[in-house]
């Protein structure tokens, strides 16, 4: 067991790791050859270096071979030809019909695509489940809003295999459609959805079935994520391996409660039982589309059912590092997907809630010790939604569609009713939410909660929640008074600004979407509980495309907007951002320099607020979507009174904005640049980032570098998160580096 335990920990140094290393296959052979030659203690600790070192070279020979399918940089967002089948169920997104793409043939000459790429429909056109197309689309490499917090688009694509991602061109030709095996998966998971929303009609239950059942979230309205966000059930509405095993666990437990009753001669019932849960389990799988985490997870139960069968003295944790020790080789990127360890962690945790017990616990109280067990090991879950959803909703949901008649569907949209009055009576409470922790609580809390779940005979087990709490009353460090904190973050095309003080934190602009996406996450993980000020610059999507969201998810105290007629439209109270504003908090002043009367008669633009913010020695300017008349005109105010540090790019860098007399006036260190990677308006102009290089300012841009952290105090500190949270699958920006050197121009 501890050779299987030093292989994961080799294959997980490779997922987690900054890049790929490139001597491990030499040390593996110096560590096997010392292994093979050594003998008494040192034997050993060489074996498990040697494990080590194999697990790491197999991953990183892994990921070479899956990064060779990178789509060329030159080839990125120019028309490429293909020939493709639509795999699982199209999803509706917030900007189009999203799908993915089973590459088959490649048309056009001298490219080499990836075998799977994501697709996004915007003219939102008709793409049914295993069809095949002939089509013409722009490509890009993966490439997704890299943020401290929340979900990792990009870590979950490389996961899923999906190298590239790109828009569906004009005129797309429907082919012959395919009919393989995954083809008919595909058309049978749609024909479920479409069954349950004829008996169910359009509404949460239907929506929330046909999630649990095929993995379908696309009917799910937002409010309803935002409701699962706030309670901590976002993760029992996906099809996790947490879903299977309970179900495949639920199937074997009621195996063997007739086989008690009805027992058979012929066939043995642990194989009975066995056959059951692993068939239940490959149903699931199938019915969910055979996704990646299903995979996996089917991989895990096949594992521990024949090593049941095998009936060789091995204790159940060796079959739970059997199990997988044999997933990670067949998918060692299984590591970088939380769903894994969730599923694993569960058996693990219930197994150790019973370990060493002389006699079997009662069977309540088992079920009370799992139900203790498993909340410990993932803060999200709740106790009593867990049993509900996944061991009562999900099992009678996918029996009823299995069932010819749909009296069972009826039956299991009123459990689901019954579990939405659960939800939105706790969405009513305060929502409670643990800050970003560092790595060592993450790990003083793992062994609090492994000592916890304990056995009877492990001395001081209570002793373990004390292990637990500096979790629970860490608190991120705030600047210092007289300082200003500034986190620029990655919202993709668009902006949204997180200002702090040492008590205080203002959000100048959301972004747009949905605030659950990103910016909702962000605050979280940075311990920010209340928003003291919204600043809205103006009424574009871009900028305030999240303002209804945000309040919906987070307390604010004002709200100040460039075009504060356009608050009503939102559903939102506020005040004019006007200029002349001004406050301090805790040493820090805030003027608003912009609008004033001649601004408010022109465009949606020059409505923009242009806020300045200054601690004693360093300044930031925020100016929205400003164009360059406005610049002129608070130059010809305000003169060398508009000195700043760091400017953030008016307009995300359009050619519209940061003029050369502004940027003269400012006299900038840094400019920071919020824009989507490779985004159709072609932000940073290359005129801008001329402008830029001439005047001598390092560039910041969050669609290279992804979050930016800029702290304002005697000196100007930047951070870049991926280069701070560096990932071999992760590209990774230079982090201020002058455009000389090759950032745009």
């Amino acid at each position: 067991m501890p050779v299987l335990a030093a292989f994961v920990m080799g294959v997980v140094l490779c997922g987690y790791g900054p890049v790929l290393s490139g001597n491990s296959v030499g040390l593996l052979l110096l560590a096997g050859v010392a292994a093979v030659c050594s003998r008494g203690r040192w034997r050993r600790a060489w074996w498990l270096l040697a494990a080590l070192l194999l697990g790491l070279s197999y991953a990183s020979w892994r990921a070479e071979w899956r990064l060779a399918q990178t789509l060329p940089a030159d080839w990125q967002q120019r028309p490429i030809e293909l020939v493709g089948v639509v795999r699982g169920l199209p999803d509706a997104s917030e900007f189009g019909w999203r799908l993915t793409l089973q590459v088959e043939r490649v048309l056009t000459a001298g490219v080499t695509v990836p075998s799977r790429v994501q697709l996004t429909d915007y003219r939102g056109g008709n793409w049914p489940a295993g069809s095949r197309w002939q089509l013409t689309v722009r490509l890009k490499q993966r490439h997704a809003s890299a943020n401290p917090y929340g979900f990792d688009a990009e870590q979950w694509m490389w996961s899923e295999g999906l190298l590239a991602s790109g828009a569906i061109g004009k005129n797309p030709q429907r082919l012959a459609d395919a009919d393989d095996v995954r083809a008919r998966i595909d058309r049978l998971r749609a024909a479920v959805v479409a069954r349950i929303e004829q008996a169910l009609g359009p509404g949460r239950e239907a929506a929330l079935i046909a999630a649990l059942t095929v993995g379908d979230q696309q009917g799910i309205d937002r409010a309803d994520w935002t409701l699962f966000a706030r309670t901590g059930l976002t993760h029992l509405v996906s099809i996790s391996g947490l879903h299977i095993t309970m179900v495949a666990g639920l199937a074997g437990l009621l195996a063997r409660t007739l086989l008690r009753r009805w027992p058979t001669r012929r066939v043995p019932p642990r194989v009975v039982v066995a056959g059951v849960t692993l068939a239940v389990a490959t149903f699931y799988a199938v019915l969910a589309g055979l996704s990646v985490p299903t995979q996996r997870t089917l991989f895990m139960l096949a594992v521990v059912v024949l090593m049941l069968l095998w009936r060789r003295a091995s204790s159940p944790f060796q079959i739970w590092w059997l199990a997988l020790t044999l997933v990670l080789l067949l998918d060692p990127f299984a590591v970088l997907a939380p769903g894994l360890w969730l599923s694993f962690g569960l058996v693990a945790a219930l197994m150790a809630s019973t370990l060493g017990r002389r006699r079997p616990p009662g069977k309540w109280r088992a079920a009370l010790a799992g139900q203790w067990a498993v909340p410990l090991l993932s803060p999200l879950a709740n106790a009593l939604a867990i049993p509900l959803v996944s061991g009562l909703l999900t099992p009678l949901s996918l029996l009823a569609v299995a069932l010819p008649w749909d009296g069972g569907l009826q039956l299991a949209a009123a459990v689901v009713r019954l579990f939405y009055l659960g939800v939105d009576w706790l969405a009513q409470w305060p929502p409670w939410s643990l800050p970003g922790q560092p790595w060592p609580l993450l790990a003083l809390a793992l062994g609090g909660t492994c000592w916890l779940i304990a056995p009877r005979g492990v001395p001081g087990r209570t002793l373990g929640a004390c292990l637990l709490l500096p979790l629970l009353v860490f608190r991120p460090t705030l600047p210092a008074p007289g300082q200003l904190r500034v986190t620029v973050l990655d919202v993709g095309q668009g902006l949204a600004v997180l200002l702090q003080t040492a008590r205080h934190s203002l959000l100048f602009d959301t972004g747009p979407g949905e605030a659950g996406r990103i910016v909702l996450p962000q605050l979280a993980g940075l311990g920010v509980e209340r928003l003291d000020t919204v600043l809205l610059s103006h009424h574009d999507n871009d900028h305030d495309g999240a303002a209804a969201s945000l309040l919906a998810g987070i307390k604010v105290g004002r709200i100040l907007a460039g075009q504060p007629q356009s608050l009503a439209e939102m559903g939102l109270h506020g005040s004019a951002c006007l200029r002349g504003q001004s406050w301090v908090w805790d040493g820090v002043r805030f003027d608003v320099l912009s609008p004033g009367a001649q601004e408010m008669a022109a465009d949606d633009n020059s409505h923009s607020c242009v806020l300045r913010v200054a601690t004693r020695q360093q300044a930031i300017m925020l100016s929205g979507d400003a164009p360059q008349a406005v610049e002129s005109e608070l130059v010809r105010r305000y003169g060398p009174a508009l000195g700043s540090t760091v400017l953030v790019a008016g307009h995300h860098g359009s050619k519209t904005s940061s003029a050369d007399d502004w940027l003269a006036a400012l006299h900038p260190a840094w400019l920071v640049v919020s824009a989507g990677y490779l985004n159709r308006y072609h932000h940073p102009h290359p005129s801008v980032l001329a402008r830029v290089q001439q005047a001598a300012i390092s560039v910041l841009r969050t669609d290279l570098d992804g979050a930016i952290t800029l702290q304002l105090g005697a000196t100007t500190v930047p951070s870049c998160y991926r280069t701070a949270a560096r990932r071999y699958w992760r590209a990774e920006g230079d982090c201020g580096a002058p455009p000389a050197a090759g950032r745009g121009l």
